[in-house]
């Protein structure tokens, strides 16, 4: 039988303990136990501890520091179970330890995926332009269940989508853009679906913005195009076909007829 010889507290943690040991031929170290271990196993000097009573201390203070561990990684941000799980299995926590840390944890309203979405959502909602459909999309990442990820987007309605989205094409129409108004809406449409907006946002949204059509900047766009494209066929092609072939590659690019023609009036007749 062993007893415990000699308890001291470490130098540069004062919450851990050294348990000196003698078994008969002298003292020497043993291990290293947290406060609460010692208070729970009432820890003194002159305590026998079979060899089964050893293990279990050392394997008590292990679960304790993996237990410490994720209630440190918790104290920078709300996490998902998976990401706790993924965190504790990455410093190599047994995976024994892990199940009970996980159980205490939750015990302790420490870990819910519920509430951890609803607060995603929410500061998603306040601080990013993302949609609903790319929010679902982290949540689901990080390892949050898709029932949990469609109950949590349910806050943000089509009033928010609908506000949010139309602040962000707004500003992106008050730069200054070279392309046609017909292309401007193509790739807007794309960046709010890459965005996860859903349809019927993304829809209103853009018939919404033919109300902001910025004329000056669109016949500044088309002078842009227009003159490259003038210089690029001008060598091949003159008169009736140089107009043609203006009028379709312009077309092409999404331009209106209307704008097409009041250009090519202008340039060519100019040019020619």
């Amino acid at each position: 039988m062993t007893e415990i010889a000699r308890i001291t507290t470490q130098k540069k943690r004062k919450n851990r303990y050294n348990i000196f040991l003698d078994d008969g031929h002298g003292e020497k170290y043993g291990f290293s136990v947290d406060e609460s271990v010692l208070i729970e196993y009432k820890l003194r000097k002159g305590l026998e501890l079979d060899d089964s009573m050893v293990t279990t201390l050392i394997q008590k203070d292990t679960l304790h520091k993996s237990y410490t561990l994720a209630i440190n990684y918790l104290s920078y941000r709300m996490r998902t179970k998976k990401e706790i799980y993924d965190y504790l299995t990455k410093k190599e926590v047994d995976e024994e330890h892990i199940t009970k840390i996980m159980d205490k944890l939750h015990a302790e309203n420490l870990i819910d995926d519920t509430q951890f979405a609803e607060a995603f959502v929410e500061t998603r909602i306040h601080t990013s332009n993302k949609g609903p459909r790319l929010v679902k999309k982290e949540l689901m990442e990080k390892g949050v269940t898709a029932q949990i990820a469609d109950q949590a987007v349910e806050k943000y309605s089509f009033d928010l989508q609908f506000e949010k989205a139309q602040k962000w094409t707004s500003k992106k129409l008050q730069q200054q853009s070279k392309h046609s108004y017909k292309q401007l809406l193509q790739s807007l449409q794309a960046t709010l679906m890459q965005k996860g907006f859903s349809q019927d946002v993304i829809k209103e949204v853009l018939a919404d913005m033919k109300d902001e059509k910025d004329d000056d900047a669109q016949w500044t766009a088309i002078q842009h195009h227009g003159e490259k494209l003038l210089r690029k066929h001008e060598r091949k092609f003159s008169g009736f076909s140089l107009r043609n072939k203006m009028k379709e590659a312009l077309y092409k690019k999404g331009f209106s007829i209307d704008l097409i023609n009041t250009f090519l009036d202008e340039s060519i007749n100019e040019s020619n």
